[in-house]
This record gives C-alpha cells, sequence and structure tokens, in this order.
C-alpha cells in the first residue's frame, strides 16, 4: 500500500519492468554510484507515473469469467483469487482473442487520492 507521503500505491514494483527498476538501482546503490534516498525518491516517481500513464493512456477493455476461490477485504484493499478464469480483450474493429488460465490472483485497490475526496 502507499506510505503516507505518497498517495500511489506500490503495486508496479513487482511488474516485469518494475523488478528490472528495482534490481539497477540496487546494482547502483552497491557500486556507490547513488544514494538509496535517491533510488526511493525514483522508485516513488515510478510508482506516480504508472498509474498515471495507465490511468490516462490505456483505452482498452477486458472481460473475465471464473470461479472464485477466495476473496479478502483487508486495510482499502481487495484480493481475489479466481480459477479457471477466460479473458476476452475488446478491439475497436476487430476480432476479440480470449487468454484461458487456471488461476489468478486480482488485488484491488481505491483509486481515489487523498485530494480528490
Amino acid at each position: 500500500m502507499a506510505s503516507a507521503q505518497t498517495p500511489y500505491y506500490e503495486l508496479y514494483r513487482r511488474s516485469s519492468i518494475g523488478m528490472a527498476l528495482t534490481d539497477a538501482l540496487d546494482d547502483l546503490i552497491s557500486e556507490g554510484r547513488i544514494a538509496p534516498q535517491l533510488a526511493m525518491k525514483i522508485l516513488t516517481n515510478f510508482d506516480r507515473h504508472v498509474t498515471d500513464v495507465l490511468a490516462d493512456k490505456v483505452k482498452a477493455n477486458l472481460t473475465f469469467k471464473g470461479s472464485l476461490d477466495t476473496y479478502r477485504f483487508c486495510d482499502e484493499v481487495w484480493t481475489f483469487l479466481i480459477k479457471n478464469v477466460t479473458f476476452k480483450f475488446q478491439q475497436q474493429g476487430g476480432t476479440t482473442p480470449s487468454v484461458t488460465t487456471d488461476k489468478i490472483k486480482i488485488v484491488s485497490c481505491n483509486s481515489k487520492r487523498p485530494g480528490d475526496l
């Protein structure tokens, strides 16, 4: 979840690009090329920019169907574990491709920032 100083969640740090950024920053810190405080600032900016870009630029639609296995609500965060899931992607003017998987975990957080309340 987001720290007290920023309204952005740290979810995207676990994405492939977030992990690559974290690894690169760790290498730079261990080589003494940057300070840990700078790395934390970079990660905070990453959290903010990824969230903003995804909200503003992504216009695709996705629907999914599956069997709900487990759900939790803790600290204003929903977590869903779903089995036998089929995703359908809606594209403008084209066919609707689908993808299936055995299980998936969905984490859902409040999208409103403190200034938006």
